[in-house]
């Protein structure tokens, strides 16, 4: 189904924060010479009289030496007042304290490796095993943690870098020129997002990471490739694909987030001011953007050619 590449794309970025990606448990591949990688990737703008918002796309975790933040996208940037993410990241204490709020299984719950079809349960544990993580680790947790966790946990060793992500590059950026950054949401939203889950749901999406496990090398690449090219239908037809078999998680992680950030949009329309706002790229494609949603209410988001 192609779900777990979609949190470099278009999921919660909080997710990148809990997985032994952040804890430090998997080791990053050796770092070859980093030979820089030009990429053009789309750029909108919504404005009016006295207001302009850009719209960005990112991706949350990046291989170092790929070349975005110049060109048209630091021109923008440069231009704006505030930048705005999905999230500001909390603290690691105050994570630990949402999570124990969020993330803990029923008392009484099955491990697992028992919650999942029979015909899944050799290939979670393998995968659980690649990434150098204790099946029996996350039995008092709730699927949904596993199932974030086989979704990042193993890019260090495919040589994707946290500290390359577009929003760390972008919120350094901000620090730098003295910008306010703002989120969209808070931590407890975007965990509330996966805990809110049904049991079924949690399974069929923690099912579905096990078994796209062995080729997220490869769909992330592609939607990498996607993104650097600057081709949004392309990235958009690709999530398609990966979101066809759960339109219920569709909705939660993407439709309906897409929908309020562009009511938010709208609402900062407002308010004079020059705004940069970066969200998952998944989010800037497909039906059901957040480009869309502007124009049901006759809100123009335009490409910037460059």
């Amino acid at each position: 189904m192609k779900l777990k590449s979609l949190f470099a794309v278009a999921a919660a970025p909080l997710a990148l924060l809990f997985s032994p990606l952040a804890w430090g448990q998997a080791a990053p591949a050796a770092a070859p010479a980093v030979q820089s990688r030009p990429a053009d990737p789309a750029l909108w703008v919504v404005k009016d009289a006295d207001t302009t918002i850009y719209l960005f796309g990112t991706v949350h975790v990046l291989k170092p030496g790929l070349s975005w933040f110049d060109s048209a996208v630091k021109t923008a940037f440069d231009k704006s007042d505030t930048l705005v993410l999905e999230l500001i990241e909390p603290d690691p204490a105050a994570m630990q304290g949402l999570l124990v709020k969020t993330a803990l299984a029923p008392p009484g719950s099955k491990p697992i490796a028992e919650q999942l079809p029979a015909d899944k349960r050799d290939a979670y544990l393998k995968a659980m095993a690649d990434i150098g993580a204790p099946p029996a680790a996350f039995d008092a947790l709730q699927p949904w943690v596993a199932g974030i966790t086989l979704s990042v946990a193993g890019l260090p060793k495919l040589g994707y870098d946290p500290a390359s992500g577009a929003e760390k590059v972008l919120t350094s950026a901000a620090k730098d020129a003295g910008k306010p950054v703002i989120g969209l949401e808070t931590a407890e939203q975007q965990l509330g997002y996966f805990s809110s889950m049904s049991p079924e749901l949690q399974l069929a999406f923690l099912g579905s990471a096990v078994e796209d496990y062995p080729k997220l090398g490869t769909e992330l690449g592609r939607m990498i490739d996607q993104w650097a090219a600057g081709d949004p239908e392309a990235l958009g037809a690709t999530m398609n694909e990966g979101m066809r078999d759960t339109p219920e998680l569709a909705k939660i992680l993407l439709t309906d987030r897409n929908a309020r950030w562009a009511k938010w949009i709208e609402a900062r329309l407002q308010k004079p001011g020059t705004v940069f706002l970066a969200v998952g790229a998944g989010h800037l494609a497909g039906a059901d953007s957040v480009q869309a949603f502007l124009a049901r209410d006759q809100v123009k988001a335009e490409r910037i050619r460059y």
